[in-house]
């Protein structure tokens, strides 16, 4: 592989999806012709890309199951027309009539489903404001941490609130991950307070590319999120990032960069088992507890 092949260009598209998934869809077909004109070899939408919508009645009405979805589908088609990877950074698909599932799709070249990954961790949470988010309610969590070959190097996928979670992106670059994909649809309250910070410190701490594309804006449905999708590179430094309104992100990736940083701090060989101890209530004796 020459060196000029080492290397590719990484494309993400921010959106503000509303309520019909093919209105979606359209904005999404527009922003990949556009990634693929700017050079993109691999292409990442957010999460909830077909559809956001708060009302959970009207969310399971207007979804399917995956291998009926529409936005799929398509995307399959073009990521053969186009050769290229489109990675959705999720669907909302039914996976029964009274749950949904919140699932990442990796598109390969071929217009095959290179990987599916559904999201851990569920966002139930009480902000300052008031908002007010119960995904539980309405989706089943995945079970099942997931990576998956590029012609570049393995991607470990996630989708937004994962990011909170640490041990699940080391557990990744543990499994030979040299991209993080976190696909979002951040708050705007959280992505200001937390967004930069978070994703800058995943890919520091496994010496990883970091793709995070990104809903922007105030939506149909009254939520508002971040935006700012973001390309983070293994050392921690910001190579390309939106704003608030949709579009797509481009920056040119060399996978080099994973090794070199992990050569300067190679904290994935330092890690070691311990042991944590806590006090019991007789103030003289000490309980151990064993890390996984």
């Amino acid at each position: 592989m020459s060196a000029k092949d080492s290397t590719f260009k990484a494309a993400l598209i921010q959106m503000r999806s509303g309520r019909d998934p093919q209105t979606n869809l359209n904005a999404v077909l527009a922003a990949i012709d556009q990634a693929k004109r700017a050079g993109a070899d691999y292409v990442q939408t957010p999460e909830m890309t077909n559809v956001l919508e708060s009302s959970r009645q009207r969310l399971l009405g207007n979804i399917v199951a995956d291998e009926h979805d529409p936005t799929l589908a398509t995307l399959r088609e073009v990521a053969r027309k186009l050769a290229i990877y489109v990675h959705i950074g999720s669907l909302a698909v039914k996976a029964s009539p009274e749950k949904a599932v919140n699932r990442s799709f990796l598109i390969d070249r071929r217009g095959d489903i290179a990987a599916r990954y559904d999201k851990i961790h569920m966002f139930d949470v009480d902000l300052a404001d008031g908002e007010s988010y119960r995904e539980s309610n309405t989706y089943r969590a995945g079970e099942l941490a997931v990576v998956a070959d590029l012609p570049w190097g393995r991607l470990g996928l996630t989708v937004c609130y994962d990011l909170r979670f640490p041990a699940l992106y080391r557990a990744l670059a543990e499994a030979g991950a040299s991209f993080l994909s976190i696909p979002s649809a951040f708050t705007r309250q959280t992505g200001e307070a937390h967004w930069h910070v978070l994703l800058r410190a995943r890919a520091i701490e496994n010496g990883c590319f970091v793709f995070a594309a990104a809903q922007g804006g105030r939506h149909e449905s009254g939520r508002e999120t971040f935006g700012h999708s973001l390309i983070v590179d293994p050392w921690g430094r910001i190579l390309a990032e939106g704003g608030s309104e949709p579009g797509i992100v481009i920056a040119e990736i060399d996978p080099a960069e994973v090794a070199a940083a992990r050569a300067k701090i190679p904290s994935l060989h330092h890690g070691r088992r311990f042991e944590l101890v806590e006090p019991m209530a007789e103030p003289t004796h000490l309980h151990a507890v064993r890390a996984p």
